[in-house]
């Protein structure tokens, strides 16, 4: 019999008073009798916020996400918004995805902030993450809430929490709200909704923010949009609220929307996981595809931030573009238009993060523009945005599928990325092009990146303590040469520091704080060391290059990297 631990005991006892209802009571007792390591797991330690907001498993505990936790987030936010704005009735605005529990949960957190004297926006019904980015703004609110486990497995669920600039929290600030969550006794949470503080909102600002996407977004003549055939999976989530539309009011008419995923489910039936990362989660848009002899094949996650892009190569194949070069071709797109447009004055930038292909900034810099680098995830793009008001933010992505075009959203934007990868396929298609061809020529014209992503998944406790001992032991015993070159660089973003090896000299490091360490080698490799911020995951990003001298040495060249990767991955055990 497994023994559960005193202090453990202690938290849980707490949730056997009548400060929690008898449902959770009696869920607890029946976890404690018969389920005592799972109710370890739930108990063993507070939810936390991560690079996504909150995010967790769904059940009852202070590790799970459920009516209380998720209650005494929105009553220290309460609270928050009271002491910086004290002369105000604070505004927020509340969306929910395809999730179980997604609807009652967003009633739940709406009901907290109306029993604090503040008035909520709260969606009808479920919306994506980046029309709730735009509506903060759109409606004036001080904050926004989006209840969302992204691409996790169906037993999870999510807090993001935006601040008044339609960005994610970000220090100091994020810090400053956790404090005043911890400092909360559950008992303190006020459940007791004041209706006349809700108002149901929907379509007239899905109207603003699918106008707004269009209007963003949309490049191409009509003729070329008429020869272009779109297919397209909103993998059982929020994007059939808003993607096909977007795209109809954008002109294009041959799109094809894979019919069996399109209800919005939060068992996500059809697939193994809704991640557009995976080319299995994008099989039956590719199948629907080949019947339409289809030249774009795109999909969504649930809350619709991130997409998954699939082309056809010079063979006529299609095939599953990764992150990066989604990214890439996107950012080229972007830059051409505004030179094209007159618009580039040397006042513009596009943002990346330290885990992406560092040839986003050999592209950007090549049309004169700067580039700025942050850490993973777009909360921190959009603070870029937020601290330089005088430059002109032309857009930006990471290596994790998301991008985000112009400043009107404020957060990984899959709804108008989805616009601009058809008006990319359009427009090469005019020139005589394609979308892959486009990619082709970015490698020939800036040498050819490659990137591998390694996760190694480590559950509970036991995982967390793993994780957290490989970190160390990197730090400990840092490598001097991976895969036979040697080490020239090493940043590490938890001390903010990087030691230069050719110098022999250490350098801070002018970003926040992070867990991740990367390393640089005399053959232009880097391998960055990541634990995952939103899910049991410690992440090792590899990035190699070399010159690409014609379209036709591509699969030669491409040949060589992968070899490099491999022995990379044979070198740091992780083959």
């Amino acid at each position: 019999m497994i023994h559960i631990e005193p202090k453990i005991l202690e938290r849980i006892n707490t949730w056997l008073t009548p400060t929690f209802d008898q449902e959770t009571q009696e869920k607890i007792k029946d976890s404690i009798a018969f389920h005592p390591k799972e109710i370890q797991e739930a108990f063993y330690k507070d939810l936390e916020f991560g690079t996504g907001g909150m995010r967790g498993i769904m059940g009852v505990g202070t590790n799970r996400i459920n009516k209380y936790t998720l209650g005494r987030n929105t009553q220290g936010l309460s609270n928050y918004l009271h002491q910086q704005f004290p002369d105000e009735t604070p505004k927020v605005v509340i969306a929910y995805d395809c999730r179980h529990n997604s609807k009652s949960l967003a009633k739940v957190v709406a009901d907290v902030f109306s029993a604090n004297d503040i008035q909520v926006y709260l969606f009808e019904d479920l919306r994506t993450t980046p029309e709730l980015s735009f509506s903060v703004r759109h409606l004036d609110c001080h904050c926004g809430i989006v209840l969302t486990a992204s691409h996790n497995p169906p037993e999870y669920n999510g807090f993001k929490v935006y601040w008044q600039d339609g960005g994610q929290l970000v220090p100091p600030q994020d810090a400053a709200i956790v404090d005043e969550i911890n400092s909360l006794d559950y008992s303190e949470i006020n459940f007791k909704a004041k209706d006349n503080y809700i108002e149901i909102i929907g379509k007239k600002v899905d109207d603003a923010f699918i106008n707004a996407s269009v209007k963003n977004a949309n490049f191409t003549t009509q003729k070329s949009k008429d020869d272009v055939t779109v297919v397209f999976t909103s993998l059982h989530g929020t994007s059939i609220t808003t993607v096909p539309e977007t795209l109809k009011r954008a002109g294009y008419n041959n799109v094809h929307l894979v019919k069996e995923q399109q209800e919005p489910n939060g068992d996500f039936p059809t697939v193994k996981s809704p991640n557009p990362e995976e080319p299995e989660a994008l099989k039956m848009a590719l199948e629907l595809a080949e019947k339409t002899n289809a030249d774009i094949v795109i999909g969504t996650d649930p809350d619709c931030d991130r997409l998954g892009v699939a082309v056809r190569n010079l063979e006529g194949n299609l095939i599953l573009l990764n992150g990066n070069q989604t990214m890439l071709v996107m950012t080229d797109f972007l830059l051409k238009q505004w030179k094209k447009q007159g618009k580039l004055d040397g006042n513009e930038f596009v943002g990346s993060t330290i885990v992406s292909t560092p040839m986003v900034e050999v592209l950007t810099k090549s049309y004169g523009v700067e580039y700025k680098e942050g850490l993973t995830g777009f909360k921190w793009i959009a603070k870029m945005i937020k601290d330089f008001p005088e430059l002109d933010f032309i857009g930006g992505g990471e290596e994790s599928f998301g991008y985000m075009v112009g400043d009107f959203v404020r957060d990984k934007d899959a709804v108008t990325s989805t616009l601009l990868a058809c008006e990319i396929a359009a427009q090469a298609k005019t020139d005589g092009s394609s979308f892959y061809k486009t990619l082709l020529q970015l490698f020939v014209s800036h040498g050819l990146y490659k990137e591998h992503l390694v996760a190694i998944t480590k559950k509970g406790m036991e995982g967390a303590q793993e994780i957290k001992q490989m970190m160390i032991d990197a730090r400990e015993n840092p490598l001097k040469a991976i895969n036979g070159s040697k080490v020239t660089r090493i940043e590490d973003y938890q001390t903010s520091k990087a030691k230069n090896f050719i110098s022999n000299k250490d350098e801070a490091i002018d970003i926040p704080k992070s867990n991740v360490i990367i390393y640089y080698t005399e053959d232009g490799s880097k391998i960055a060391l990541r634990p995952s911020g939103t899910e049991p995951k410690i992440k090792f990003y590899i990035s190699v290059n070399a010159a690409l001298s014609s379209e036709e040495a591509y699969a030669s060249v491409e040949s060589q990297l992968q070899k490099k990767i491999d022995g990379i991955l044979k070198d740091m055990n992780l083959s």
